[in-house]
């Protein structure tokens, strides 16, 4: 399953890769203002296996996927993101390793950057607002001294591990999902419009009992940020509020109210260093044109 926005040709050789694995690839495109859907239709004007769900609006991400979940009928559901592309063989591994364990919920693969190193998100340990203030001010460093206290939730940052390993949470870029537990965990929560999302499902299938695994074999190429680049405000402004309905969501009633304090004025701090940065950059651009 593919949530579309804007991802332009990067659409296209996503599904293309996803057709030589997938016995059905839905496509949910959320009011895309770009060529991307049209240019997917006449790519692909007969192709029985997929399934466009073209939106009037742009819903969200968490939104999209539970509209698509309607038309998925697979035991196991591949949620992509179109900036994603698969290898040979990328699908038929994560099934192996789900199917190795009943117990099994969700697969998730290394995501890469085009450098070929391995992007933050791919395995991941929960950001819980201690992990959170210990990362803001530095005490990470301090783990090597005292790993549990000041532990480093930035998992990409560790060795490589040799084997499929039980994680905190994987990436919502892509995720194989067995359906049974999504079933009874539930489906992804509409309260999120971008990010973090992924956590909060991540979350409530550990609390279900599921495991999550991390494949270090399956690498996964991602084009990250394509379909959110023209709007860096409004994606970071959904990501700060996101972060802010997960913790309260899932911390509030765990920690003190003087360490959310913290966390949540450290979560608007850092979005208002995001907008000024790119008002400065908007300026400058703007500044350079003039010159020229």
């Amino acid at each position: 399953m593919i949530i579309n926005y804007n991802a332009g040709l990067l659409l296209i050789d996503c599904v293309d890769a996803a057709l030589d694995q997938a016995q059905q690839v839905i496509v949910v495109d959320n009011a895309s203002s770009d060529s991307s859907l049209s240019e997917l239709i006449r790519k692909f004007p007969s192709e029985h296996r997929l399934q466009i769900i073209p939106l009037d609006k742009n819903v969200g991400f968490a939104a999209g996927c539970n509209i698509g979940l309607k038309a998925a009928a697979a035991p196991f559901i591949l949620f992509l993101n179109p900036d994603c592309m698969l290898a040979p063989n990328t699908i038929e591994r994560m099934l192996q390793v789900m199917k190795q364990d009943s117990h099994i919920g969700m697969v998730g693969g290394r995501l890469l950057n085009l450098d070929g190193s391995e992007q933050g998100g791919s395995r991941r340990a929960i950001p819980t607002p201690w992990r959170s203030l210990v990362r803001a001010l530095g005490l990470y460093r301090l783990a090597k001294y005292w790993p549990r206290l000041f532990f480093d939730f930035h998992l990409h940052q560790h060795p490589l591990p040799e084997k499929p390993i039980e994680v905190e949470a994987i990436s919502g870029a892509m995720m194989l999902v067995r359906r049974e537990a999504m079933e009874k965990v539930g489906v992804w929560d509409e309260g999120y419009f971008l990010h973090c999302e992924d956590l909060d499902w991540c979350m409530r299938f550990r609390q279900r009992g599921w495991k999550i695994i991390f494949v270090p074999d399956v690498q996964i190429l991602h084009y990250k940020g394509v379909c959110s680049q023209t709007r860096p405000i409004f994606v970071a402004w959904h990501k700060h509020r996101g972060m802010i309905r997960f913790y309260k969501k899932f911390f509030h009633d765990q920690y003190p109210n003087i360490l959310m304090w913290l966390v949540f004025a450290g979560i608007w701090m850092r979005f208002a260093a995001v907008v000024t940065f790119h008002m400065i950059s908007y300026l400058g651009s703007l500044a350079g044109l003039r010159r020229g």
